[in-house]
């Protein structure tokens, strides 16, 4: 409960529009918490500030609950200006983490494994949900969402190898209990832009 992981995954999915034939690529949003590998997985039309925002507020309720730490990579919709120490945060991004009482802490610039978890858990879904989607055709992001919805469920309830159990059981009985509660609202997106007077 202590630390959750978010990226996008490097693959995407076509999603067909059906009165004109075009073809719009849907980003895969990935969340991993750390001691359970409890994973959320999402499709959003595109990887900007706002579909970014939404998928988080979309995975913390899906968890629950909130961690005390987001682990982004250093991604623009994130990270203004990467710095090892006092990285430049997003003032939406930061606000909302605000709101659910997180604290966000970047992986360090070419140091996947600061956020090893998502990577992993990227692969996880890679293999386990989009490999099992690549023959379907879908036409909207609400259909792709849930045919993910559904494998992911399965993802979270398969056995380990190594270990005892799976990612849900693990969830239920680590993480779970050390979420904070959500607050009553869920937090509602913002854009900022900053502006100069004029003479």
């Amino acid at each position: 409960g202590e630390k959750l992981f978010v990226d996008y995954a490097g693959d995407t999915v076509p999603i067909v529009d059906s009165k004109t034939g075009t073809i719009q690529k849907a980003s895969i949003f990935v969340a991993v918490l750390g001691a359970s590998n409890y994973t959320y997985a999402e499709a959003t039309g595109n990887q900007e500030l706002a579909s970014w925002i939404r998928a988080h507020v979309r995975a913390l309720e899906f968890l629950g609950g909130a961690p005390t730490l987001l682990v982004p990579d250093n991604c623009k919709t994130a990270v203004l200006h990467p710095c090892r120490y006092e990285p430049d945060l997003n003032p939406t991004y930061q606000e909302m983490a605000a709101h659910y009482g997180m604290a966000v802490i970047p992986a360090r610039v070419r140091k996947p494994r600061d956020k090893a978890k998502v990577e992993a858990g990227v692969l996880l879904v890679e293999r386990w949900i989009l490999a099992a989607l690549r023959k379907r055709t879908f036409f909207s992001l609400a259909g792709l969402n849930q045919a993910i919805a559904e494998l992911l469920d399965r993802l979270n309830h398969r056995p380990f190898r190594k270990l005892e159990g799976n990612r849900s059981e693990r969830f239920a009985k680590i993480d779970r209990p050390a979420l904070r509660p959500l607050p009553a609202e869920a937090y509602a997106f913002a854009e900022w832009k900053k502006v100069r007077v004029n003479i």
